[in-house]
């Protein structure tokens, strides 16, 4: 049995450094595209200082777009893409672009439904008082719901190692790949076994420290 887990071993550390290269790029974008989203979709319902219904429908089309669709089928959709930017289809940066993607709109839709838990009274008291828009958004909305941007973030970041294994299924490397690779072509049940766990540590350890901090930012709001 060690004799088997051992080369299981040397592939899994190379695999999981895949995996967190993906999911790392793709949670970057994510708040960087994913929390602008969310607030842009906010304000701009609610009717606060930059209300647009025509903005507010674009956005919510495209990210219902983005939603409605598997991850598979947004993968092998975006393949002409992530071919124009990156050169190649093949490897975990090529991956990263889908879960960029995917990552945007999935995160834009938790940081709106957080934004929307902030108590209605608490802004139109900033705004009674005379505080600007930049005000508003930095000192009242993100900080009161920053405890629920937290949670989504966790949300999102479990949803993408969970993305990130299908990446796999068109080279794009990873944990994924390495199960579909020995453990399904190759029927080495093993390899399926210890990459399942391995992915279950992962999860765990996410979700724990993800509802660590969310209850600190919980305490201090």
């Amino acid at each position: 049995m060690l004799e088997l887990i051992l080369p299981l071993l040397d592939d899994l550390g190379p695999a999981f450094g895949e995996t967190f290269l993906m999911v790392g790029v793709s949670s970057f974008f994510a708040i960087a595209g994913g929390l602008p989203l969310g607030f842009l979709l906010y304000v701009t319902e609610r009717r606060l200082f930059w209300e647009s219904r025509s903005a507010h429908a674009i956005g919510s089309i495209v990210v219902n777009i983005v939603r409605s669709l598997p991850f598979v089928i947004l993968l092998v959709l975006l393949l002409p893409f992530t071919q124009w930017v990156l050169g190649t289809t093949i490897g975990p940066t090529a991956a990263a672009v889908p879960l960029s993607v995917a990552a945007i709109a999935f995160y834009a839709r938790m940081v709106e439904a957080a934004l929307c838990e902030v108590d209605p009274g608490i802004v139109e008291a900033a705004l009674a008082f005379g505080a600007s828009p930049l005000r508003i958004i930095v000192g009242v909305l993100l900080r009161e719901a920053l405890p629920g941007f937290l949670r989504g973030f966790t949300v999102t970041l479990i949803s993408l190692i969970g993305y990130s294994a299908m990446a796999g299924i068109v080279g794009g490397g990873g944990v994924g790949d390495l199960a579909i690779r020995f453990g399904y072509y190759r029927y080495q049940t093993d390899v399926m076994i210890m990459t399942v766990i391995a992915l279950v540590v992962l999860v765990q350890l996410v979700q724990s420290a993800g509802d660590f901090l969310a209850r600190r930012a919980d305490k201090k709001s």
